[in-house]
């Protein structure tokens, strides 16, 4: 079926399901985790798995392929999978161990970056993950109090390009879709947006030429979803608002500016840096009206699914008009069809994580 006939055929209940990836408990499809399941029948975008959802690699390939099986479009299964301190395969025996980007900045060129997202974009496609929120694009200029860290490449954007090209081309060479963040930058940060709102007030030249640049790098590169964090930014506006529900931000500059035409993905929506600030129906409701196409959220509680329900609501009563939601929807199942999301998924029945982790190792020899 062709996007646009797709898309007619959805109801504004459907469309706007589309526009949400929820998190969830349990390691298999189980009463513990009904409202996934009742997500996806109602046509949910897709899923984010953390590391209480992934025991060994055979069950987490059983859990994908069940989940995907119950959607009628077929699901981004999502994963925040960077090297280092993120790793959501911690509770795999034989896991294969990445660097950190620091560490590969270290190590050597971008060769071993080539050589590391090749491996993780194939231990990935084995499971069933078809969604990567990496590479973080994040220039980590703020070493006296860091909060990026280790997760960053460099303190320079000319070596985090360098650094991260190689892991964005693999990933989409190898048919998972890389989510690029923390637009438009979390390494001048002195405070954690898990916990809080961070304010950046930096001058919009001295922003744009370091944090920024290596996002409009990936962009000229074509990639296809760009995660936006929440972070305030004084450059762009004075009232205290995450750039995540910033329609400045989003529609003004990444969009028009920058040119960017694909998914606009928020960062989890269940962070301090928007929680502790607004409800999260408004929240929501700030975020498709600023341009954000993807909303994540750890939970799939009761309360996260009434947010949809007030959505339709508001959809009803003019406050929100499906014209914008179609946009969000047509975006996405653009990029499922790009992503070839409807061929049937072939399981790698030669994957070997030891010996994908050789390759692994004889980068680390070489730091």
């Amino acid at each position: 079926m062709e996007t646009e006939e797709l898309l007619k055929s959805l109801s504004v209940r459907e469309k706007l399901f589309q526009m949400f990836i929820l998190g969830f408990a349990g390691k298999i499809p189980c009463a513990e985790n009904m409202n996934i399941q009742k997500a996806i029948q109602a046509g949910l975008a897709g899923v984010i798995l953390f590391s209480e959802n992934i025991h060994c690699y055979e069950q987490t390939v059983k859990l994908t392929e069940s989940l995907q099986k119950t959607a009628r479009v077929p699901l981004f299964i999502s994963i925040d999978q960077e090297g280092g301190r993120v790793e959501r395969t911690v509770n795999i025996k034989n896991k294969i161990n990445y660097l950190s980007p620091a560490e590969l900045a270290a190590a050597g060129n971008s060769e071993y970056a080539q050589i590391q997202a090749h491996v993780m974009s194939e231990e990935l496609k084995f499971m069933g993950i078809n969604m990567n929120f990496a590479p973080v694009m994040d220039v980590n200029t703020n070493k006296n109090k860091s909060i990026i860290g280790s997760r960053s490449f460099s303190d320079n954007p000319e070596k985090v390009i360098e650094l991260a090209k190689p892991f964005y081309h693999s990933f989409m060479k190898n048919s998972v879709i890389p989510v690029i963040k923390h637009f438009p930058g979390h390494g001048a940060t002195g405070e954690d947006s898990h916990l809080t709102m961070p304010v950046v007030d930096m001058a919009f030249e001295k922003l744009e030429s370091i944090h920024i640049k290596p996002f409009i790098q990936a962009i000229k590169d074509g990639v296809n979803a760009i995660m936006v964090n929440h972070v305030h930014y004084r450059a762009f506006n004075d009232d205290p608002i995450p750039a995540s529900l910033s329609k400045i931000i989003v529609s003004g500059y990444l969009r028009k500016k920058l040119g960017f035409q694909g998914l606009v993905v928020s960062d989890d929506m269940v962070m301090g840096g928007v929680q502790n600030y607004f409800d999260s129906y408004e929240a929501c409701l700030k975020g498709i009206h600023a341009g954000i196409d993807l909303f994540i959220f750890k939970y799939s509680s009761d309360e996260t699914l009434k947010i949809m329900e007030k959505l339709h609501d508001a959809v009803t009563n003019g406050d929100l008009s499906e014209e914008r939601i179609d946009e969000s929807v047509r975006r996405i199942l653009l990029c499922k069809k790009t992503y070839n999301f409807w061929q049937q998924r072939m399981t790698d029945l030669l994957f070997k994580p030891e010996i994908l982790q050789k390759k692994i190792d004889k980068i680390r020899v070489k730091e």
